[in-house]
């Protein structure tokens, strides 16, 4: 008897399924991202010189195990941040019990009455949802924009964004991002109130 050659299976196309079925996984597949805040660390504070800080300079942001948000004791939404920090930053009525002004003269932009003192601080607690912590922190930084943008266009022209860098580094300068972030505290259910 003879043998019988049995027939061979035809993997020509096995390389082809293989990468299809690859790019389908790839093209399919969420990946994980991390999110959070990017932030330039402060120069190291020398610690022989004590700074004290004016109560009339800071505005107190704290959000709570509750999620509930109050600006200087006041219960806000965190749609209304933005507009309570721009007005802080700023002071344009000049009111003594908002951040000193000062006046400076930047190169590019000129003799400017600034609040150089102020500073945003920023308080949560251990309880506080990471997501509202995030919101707070995006409505600052937005107010923060939104001042560099106006002040852009006002003296430029043009947006902060299409400024050169001399240009964008004078328009920090009159509105420099002073965000105080402090440990996470258990501070209970209502503003300010502690277990």
């Amino acid at each position: 008897m003879a043998k019988r050659k049995m027939p061979a299976l035809n993997t020509s196309s096995t390389a082809d399924i293989a990468f299809l079925l690859l790019i389908f996984f790839l093209l399919t597949t969420t990946m994980a991202t991390d999110t959070g805040l990017s932030r330039r660390l402060p120069p190291p504070v020398d610690e022989e010189v004590e700074q004290k800080v004016e109560d009339r300079n800071v505005l107190v942001v704290l959000v709570n195990s509750a999620n509930e948000i109050s600006v200087d004791g006041e219960l806000v939404q965190v749609k209304e941040i933005k507009d309570l920090a721009k007005e802080f930053i700023l002071n344009p009525e000049n009111k003594p019990d908002m951040p000193k002004k000062t006046a400076v003269t930047i190169k590019y932009v000129g003799d400017i009455e600034i609040t150089k003192q102020h500073v945003i601080s920023l308080q949560n607690d251990r309880g506080t949802r990471y997501a509202v912590y995030l919101d707070v922190q995006n409505e600052l930084v937005a107010a923060y924009n939104e001042l560099r943008e106006d002040l852009s266009k006002k003296t430029f022209g043009k947006s902060f964004e299409e400024l050169d860098t001399d240009q964008q580094e004078a328009i920090v300068e009159c509105y420099p991002q002073k965000i105080s972030e402090a440990e996470p505290k258990q501070y209970g259910l209502t503003s300010g109130g502690t277990n």
